[in-house]
């Protein structure tokens, strides 16, 4: 569900920026500011030509995302995984249906210009931000686990004292066998009675 809200979000957003900036540059706070550009390289434009290389890359990794998706639990950690397979399906439709020379070369759009970071969109907004989730959820969970072994640990010998199992069992069977034997007359506690009944 996130995943598809990113993807929804993200492919509007970049036919606004088509259609509305393709001649112009909108400024808004500071120094950030709207501008079309079109990147047909990696994260920060790095590997452009590369565009049918990229897109193999890209569909790995959305397998592997939905792969993951599985072995993880909670709202916070799949919300977080759905942030990063939005971003990562978003930018791969770009590749794909946004045009371009060849089969799979089309260039991701990015719009969203702070002069002093690479123009980014919205799919990598999703993605930083998804990322940064699934680093404070798993963190949280091992040292969850970690603190809950710590304690399970700790545990162990007050329960094997309380319960009668371990060390502490001997003691009780032999409260247990002596009384037995001195009423019943067998051991070392049935002799002095003995004697005193022969003398």
């Amino acid at each position: 569900m996130v995943a598809a809200v990113v993807v929804a979000a993200d492919q509007l957003a970049k036919t606004w920026a088509l259609r509305v900036l393709a001649d112009r540059t909108i400024d808004l706070v500071g120094s950030l500011r709207l501008r079309l550009v079109f990147n047909t390289g990696s994260a920060f434009s790095i590997g452009s030509g590369l565009g049918p290389v990229l897109v193999v890359v890209g569909v790995v990794i959305v397998a592997v995302l939905l792969r993951a998706s599985r072995d993880l639990d909670g709202a916070p950690a799949l919300g977080g995984l759905g942030l990063v397979l939005g971003g990562a399906v978003g930018n791969l439709l770009d590749r794909i249906v946004r045009g371009g020379d060849g089969l799979f070369n089309g260039a991701v759009v990015d719009f969203v210009d702070l002069q002093w970071w690479p123009v980014f969109n919205v799919a990598d907004m999703a993605i930083c931000a998804g990322v940064a989730v699934l680093a404070v959820t798993l963190g949280r969970a091992g040292s969850g686990e970690d603190a809950g072994g710590e304690r399970g640990e700790a545990a162990r010998p007050g329960r094997s004292s309380v319960g009668g199992g371990g060390s502490a069992e001997p003691p009780g069977s032999a409260v247990g066998g002596a009384g037995p034997s001195a009423v019943g007359g067998g051991g070392g506690a049935e002799r002095p009675g003995a004697d005193a009944g022969e003398r």
